[in-house]
């Protein structure tokens, strides 16, 4: 019987992905990853869902991890302007790193989450990929974009095939689980109440004083309040008065300026991305056609990469594309197959 180590949240999707597992013949085990201090909720739930399923559950410490490798980077961005998706480095360094790791280290053969996401064999690339889930809009290979590429072969994703939030919870309810109708965390994990300007007030941002709010011709129109509190695009919030709507396009921390224009400003036809990774190939090559989505709602637009030094890509869009966002995930694929991505430098 093969074994399959499933990241358990205490949430509805990761524990019915765990009674699939099992109801298809695998060795399921239960892990939960401890990452925050005094948050016990999670995994309370999750031993409880593991005892009910009757299947081993085993707690992770990777709080010092997570520190290092996701608080410490989202505080970092901030501090240099960028908009960082804190899920994007979890998933790289602690569900498909950390956990992976400790997968290996008990002799499980694979590993398993409740992402919105598919692992298949392709006859046209002759290995396993990641493609895109019958979820839709709620699809999840976006944040995967980042993941290593070793371990492809080794993930399953059990709720590929949902269309529906519903069902899963039907699925949950079937089996008597008190957490079939628990609501989905939207917040950032180690920011419960969602403030993320008092988190980040809190924890010392340097140089995130008040400053000038200027146009894309220099001239100052007000002041703003620290530029860790706007993102690209942002149009309200800025205090200030024109008779054309004006947009946040660009925040310079040598000036501690935050820059404004007009919404045909926000628009441009190519981005530089840094941390840059390829899952469905070996590397990417200078020409690569690919879609391309630069958040997590957007809609993919078609570009061709270009392969510089340093690893990073330029990619160059066919059409111009609004509020490209520095610090944000960007992810390639090609029809549904997830191709790799990176951060928008």
């Amino acid at each position: 019987m093969e074994s399959v180590v499933v990241g358990m949240s205490g949430g509805v999707d990761s524990s019915v992905s765990a009674i699939l597992l099992k109801e298809a013949g695998y060795k399921v085990i239960g892990v939960t990853m401890e990452l925050i201090p005094s948050d016990s909720s999670g995994i309370n739930d999750a031993k409880e869902v593991c005892n009910k399923l009757g299947i081993e559950h085993y707690v992770i410490d990777l709080k010092d991890i997570f520190k290092e490798r996701v608080i410490k980077k989202f505080i970092e961005e901030y501090q240099n302007c960028k908009t960082p998706n804190p899920c994007i480095y979890c998933n790289k360094y602690l569900k498909f790193g950390a956990m992976y790791d400790f997968a290996k280290k008990i002799g499980a053969n694979y590993i398993a989450t409740g992402h919105y996401a598919k692992v298949e064999y392709s006859p046209k690339y002759g290995k396993k990929v990641i493609r895109k889930s019958a979820a839709g809009k709620k699809d999840q290979t976006y944040v995967l974009c980042t993941i290593p590429s070793e371990i492809v072969d080794h993930i399953i994703f059990p709720l590929s095939n949902f269309t529906s939030k519903d069902e899963i919870r039907e699925i949950a309810m079937k089996n008597n689980l008190e957490i079939a109708q628990k609501p989905d965390s939207e917040d950032i994990c180690f920011i419960p109440d969602n403030d993320y300007i008092r988190f980040l007030d809190k924890n010392n941002i340097q140089g995130m004083k008040h400053g000038k709010i200027v146009d894309t011709s220099g001239v100052v129109l007000g002041k703003h309040q620290g530029l860790h509190r706007y993102t690209i695009g942002q149009r309200r919030g800025m205090g200030i008065s024109s008779t054309t709507p004006l947009y946040v396009i660009g925040l310079n921390k040598e000036k501690n300026q935050l820059i404004v224009g007009r919404q045909e400003e926000l628009y441009t036809d190519s981005v530089l991305v840094k941390e840059v990774n390829s899952i469905l190939f070996d590397r990417f090559t200078n020409g690569m056609k690919v879609s391309a989505k630069v958040r997590y709602l957007a809609p993919e637009e078609s570009a061709t990469l270009f392969v510089n030094e340093n690893n990073t890509l330029t990619v160059k869009f066919e059409k111009k594309v609004r509020a490209i966002t520095p610090g944000q995930a960007i992810a390639f694929y090609i029809d549904d197959v997830l191709v790799g991505g990176g951060i928008i430098a």
